[in-house]
């Protein structure tokens, strides 16, 4: 797809989209007349985030009439460019700009707004036709590999993914498409009432909702500390894992073909990814495979493509939120604090008020300071926090058996310990010596054994086990994987990336314990393996402290 730039018509004054290829002799498609670079994308500016940054500015109403548009944290007024930066955010109170918001709401309609964006989709109609063309194609191009049962819309209830919803069942013409909702349970309010509302809108549509109910996120905050930029323990936990389960439930060992709403632009971790994924490295879950349609888009052109088709989207967009995702996200900008404070005043307030318990606990001179300022968003490994003990492998070289280790472990060595060795082979209780509880673990193609577990005593360990390897070319390979599950068993917080990473669906958490189905397990040993899980375990990641 050719780079586009936006352009402005002070005419018309709406933003015309242009190919960089052609911009040497454009001209306005309504007026004809001159137009001049005005940004490298946009997003058009609703009455109600208008009259906020009207209000902000001690201006409020005076753009009623205007044509405004913005990119990131630049506003355009009729074309004229305002920065609007963090010292505007902290002039007011939330408390202030609420009542002010209530005092102009009823005189803040859609009559020009409405005048605008009707010759913005006008000019832009060429624009529009050939993104949606392209995506059909590529819909159904790649649709074409798979039954329609196994394909699969990744819903959020942000603009992304409503459009792509779109795209898809269009393309296909195919208006029962599966959409699988991953309500965190820190959605925007605004979002479950619009995914209330697609439901009603789209009847036909098989709408799964992934839910985690066995975690409460503020209890896992206190557990381990809040996500961080870098250590978004939420995502697995609240996300791909609840989406996991579901595909599993409904898709078991079948391949499927998930229609995402990922775009190149979002972000750099995106900018890397390919329009199509199918490797085990890029797919955070297994068994499928991920088509972006709109993964060249622009964010002029998802507005272009919502307001042109008529698509009914989250109204958090109108508030001026320019990603809709949770709520309290680390990846939230500036703006979107300064709107959940007003917005969702308690929620805000609760999350700040933690965010300073926390600061405290883990020895934060000026925990208001660390809090406000952002830097808790920075925060990286498990310093200052009790679970970070649990991540570290503790072990010492047994001094009369070679290849043997004694690991130390946080509780007794029981029947969910010996299930963390079924990817290791066939874990066998009758060939171990009784008197020692000594338990041997099989290669499964050979029923050779390759492992001897069994409970220690260790000084300066409370619980032990002892873990000897054997018949193997390669014993500090097989040992370090030991460590890995050593570490889940006693690290593990349910946060449910292992049951994302196996693609036979051989890990559950159950009742609240891992498990692993010997009868499902292939031994593929991807769990235990650090190119996709680094550290045997994500914990490790969250929680790995410096002197580690």
């Amino acid at each position: 797809m050719i780079p586009t730039e936006v352009f402005w018509c002070q005419k018309c004054r709406i933003p015309v989209i242009i190919a960089t290829n052609e911009r040497q002799n454009s001209s306005c498609p309504l007026c004809g007349g001159q137009i001049s670079y005005l940004s490298s994308d946009l997003r058009p500016v609703f009455p109600e985030e208008r009259l906020l940054i009207e209000i902000i500015l001690e201006k409020p109403m005076q753009y009623h009439k205007a044509s405004v548009w913005a990119n990131n944290n630049r506003y355009y007024f009729d074309g004229k460019s305002f920065a609007i930066t963090s010292k505007h955010y902290k002039k007011f109170s939330s408390e202030y700009i609420t009542e002010q918001l209530k005092k102009y709401r009823d005189q803040n309609d859609y009559s020009y707004f409405d005048k605008f964006i009707k010759k913005f989709i006008r000019a832009n109609i060429t624009r529009l036709n050939y993104i949606i063309d392209e995506a059909h194609i590529f819909i159904r191009k790649e649709a074409e590999k798979f039954p329609i049962e196994s394909v699969v819309v990744s819903f959020s209830g942000g603009k992304d993914s409503t459009v792509t919803a779109d795209l898809a069942v269009k393309a296909l013409s195919e208006p029962s498409l599966v959409h699988i909702f991953g309500n965190t349970t820190l959605e925007f309010p605004t979002t479950i009432e619009y995914a209330e509302r697609f439901r009603r809108n789209n009847p036909k549509a098989i709408f799964r909702i992934a839910l985690n109910r066995e975690q409460d996120f503020m209890s896992v905050c206190e557990d381990i500390g809040p996500p961080a930029r870098m250590m978004r323990w939420c995502c697995s936990m609240f996300k791909t894992g609840p989406i996991t389960r579901v595909l599993n439930r409904y898709y078991r060992d079948k391949n499927i073909l998930t229609f995402y709403g990922i775009r190149k632009c979002e972000s750099v971790s995106r900018s890397k990814y390919n329009r199509v994924e199918d490797d085990a490295e890029s797919v955070k879950i297994q068994k499928q495979k991920v088509a972006s349609p709109i993964f060249y888009w622009m964010d002029i052109d998802i507005w272009l493509y919502l307001m042109g088709e008529k698509v009914d989207f989250n109204d958090a967009y109108r508030l001026g939120y320019d990603r809709v995702g949770c709520w309290c996200c680390p990846n939230n900008n500036e703006r979107a604090q300064f709107l959940s404070s007003i917005y969702m005043p308690e929620q805000f307030k609760k999350w700040r008020n933690f965010l300073i318990h926390f600061a405290k606990k883990i020895g934060k001179p000026d925990a208001e300071v660390y809090v406000d300022t952002g830097k808790w968003k920075a925060r990286q490994g498990g310093n200052g926090i009790k679970a970070a003990e649990d991540v570290k492998i503790r072990f010492t070289n047994c001094t009369v058996e070679d290849h043997a280790k004694i690991y130390k472990l946080n509780r007794p060595m029981d029947g969910d310990f010996l299930n963390m060795l079924i990817p290791f082979g066939i874990v066998s209780k009758e060939l171990g010596r009784k008197l020692l509880n000594e338990v041997i673990v099989l290669d499964v193609k050979s029923n050779v054994p390759i492992l001897s577990v069994q409970p220690f005593q260790q000084a300066d360990y409370e619980y032990s086990v002892k873990v000897k390897t054997m018949n193997v070319a390669k014993h500090e390979d097989l040992q370090r994987m030991i460590g890995y599950q050593v570490r889940k068993f006693n690290a593990c917080r349910k946060c449910l990336k292992c049951e994302s990473l196996c693609k036979f669906g051989a890990i559950s958490i159950a009742g609240g314990v891992y498990h692993i189905d010997k009868n499902k397990c292939k031994r593929c040993k991807m769990c235990v393996t650090a190119k996709y899980l680094d550290g045997g375990c994500l914990m490790d990641k969250y929680l790995k402290t410096k002197e580690d």
